[in-house]
Formats: structure tokens, sequence, C-alpha cells
């Protein structure tokens, strides 16, 4: 039996977006339509392809192998629109951004808007671990990661090398310091990103190589929460540096231990590079700076 394209089709979108609701508004169709699809491609396979949950979809093993296939045929089909269309597709469309640091990501995007106004961004901040786990199951257009690991199936611009710092607030004892060690972080309340992210292992890593123990520590889901956790006076927040706008009236200071520097880079499928609007946040992303 040939495999039918609305089928695959809408299930890449049903798993891109995250609901069936969402899919259904992208493709201009009723959520029933995309349901339906997605039903007879199971009953096809012969196998699950989606666990549905109260916060989205998840996909079974047997689905993430499909949509490895149905996302390829998507980007496939946006590439031929493109070039059916002609640059007129610029004007419009839609693209996932995710990333591990918000400052370079949203700096892109402020750029990329000012050139595209009628583009349609969806961005998300995740874990590190997280985001790179959704760049390889295809669940986003371009990603801007530190340290992203090396895949042949990614392109990888890089446009940021950087540090880890100690965020702190200027009256604290250690903020005129011009680099602190782990001694003398040892009997303050540390403030880090959640389990799964760069810095976590970063900072777990180098805690192991010079066998430094902390007292306290403090988990935070974002950079954001973290810098409101240094301002609120409940500890020392180690993050990249110069990270986010949020971070001003906090006084940043290098780590002896965290001397080393990671590149971030925009990073995205090599098949969904080469789609015009992809492209063209991956050259606004690439020329911007950030220093």
């Amino acid at each position: 039996m040939r495999a039918n394209h609305h089928r695959f089709v809408a299930f890449a979108y049903v798993v891109r977006e995250g609901s069936f609701s969402h899919a259904a508004n992208r493709l201009g169709v009723t959520q029933s339509a995309v349901t339906q699809h997605v039903a007879k491609l199971e009953e096809q396979v012969g196998s699950q392809l989606l666990l549905r949950r109260r916060d989205g979809v998840e996909l079974t093993r047997t689905g993430q192998e499909l949509y490895n296939l149905a996302d390829r045929l998507v980007t496939l089909d946006t590439a031929i629109s493109e070039r059916l269309e002609g640059f007129a597709a610029m004007e419009r469309g839609h693209i996932k951004v995710i990333a591990n640091a918000p400052l370079p990501a949203l700096r892109a995007i402020s750029q990329f808007r000012q050139i595209y106004p009628e583009v349609e961004i969806d961005f998300a901040l995740y874990a590190w671990t997280t985001a790179v786990r959704l760049l390889r199951e295809r669940r986003a257009d371009v990603g801007l990661i530190t340290d992203p690991p090396k895949s042949d199936d990614w392109e990888r611009v890089p446009i940021q090398q950087v540090r880890y710092v100690a965020y702190l607030l200027p009256s604290s004892p250690l903020a005129d310091r011009r680099v602190l060690t782990f001694k003398d972080l040892k009997n303050e309340t540390l403030i880090l990103p959640e389990t799964g992210s760069l810095t976590e292992r970063v900072v777990r890593e180098a805690q192991e190589k010079h066998g430094a123990t902390f007292q306290h520590t403090l988990k935070m889901t974002t950079f954001p929460l973290m810098c409101e956790a240094v301002l609120q006076g409940a500890g020392i927040a180690i993050f990249l540096a110069n990270s986010g706008l949020i971070s001003r009236g906090l006084v940043e200071v290098p780590v002896a231990e965290l001397s080393e520097t990671h590149e971030t880079a925009v990073v995205a499928p090599k098949d969904r590079s080469r789609l015009r609007l992809v492209k063209a946040f991956i050259e606004v992303a690439s020329s911007s700076d950030f220093r």
C-alpha cells in the first residue's frame, strides 16, 4: 500500500506543533481532519505513533522513526514551494527557534523580525540536554546552542565564545574581586540551572576535577529566574557571561576553575538549513554582534 502524503504531513505537524489543534491551525484544516489522518496512518503502520499527554503529545519509538521520514517530507515540500513561489515566500511563513541561553537567541530574533516582520516565530528556552534532544528529533527548525555536539546531520555556524561567571549583588563582599575560586564560593549558596543543563554539568565536572564541594545549592529552571533569585538575596548564580539584560544591576566575576571558553553556535538540520527562512535566520544570527 502506498503512503498517503496527507497523513504524513498531518502527523509531522502534530509533532512539530505539539498538539492536534495547533497542527490544524498551521495547516488550515479542521482538528477532526488532522485526527483522522493520524489515526489512519497509525492503522496503516499497525502501531501507535503518538501518546496523548495532558501537556501535548509524545512520540513512541515507532513514531520517532516515522517522524524522521515525515518531517523530511515536509521539509522537501517546503523547499519545492519556495522554488515555485520565489522570494515572495520570504515575506511570510513560520519558524521555530530554540536555545539554551537567552541573549544570543533573543538578539537574533529581534534583528530577524526587523527584516521579516510578517514571519511568525515560535521561541522557547530549554536546558541544554532538552534543546539538543529536540534538535536531534527535528522538533525545531533552528537552535542557538552552547557547545552543541558534532553531528554530520547538522549545519553549525559559530557565533560567540563565552565563559562562565558568578553573578553577584553589588553589595556582596565578593563583588569587588577580579576573579573568584571555588574556595571563595564554598560556603555560599550557589544558584545553578536545573539538572540536564550544560552549566550544571560543567560545574559538576569542575568540582570533581578540583575536589571541591559546595555547602548549599539551589536549582532554577531559567536564567531570568536565577537572576531574580540573586536580586532577592538568595545566593550567587553561576551561568554564562553576558547572557541577558535581566542581569543588569548584578556584577559578573570570572571563576578560576571555570576558565574554559564555550562556543555558542546556530544549528539546524542540514536539509532545513537550505530552506530560505531558516537560511536567512542563520545568516542574521551569525552576523549579529554579541559582544
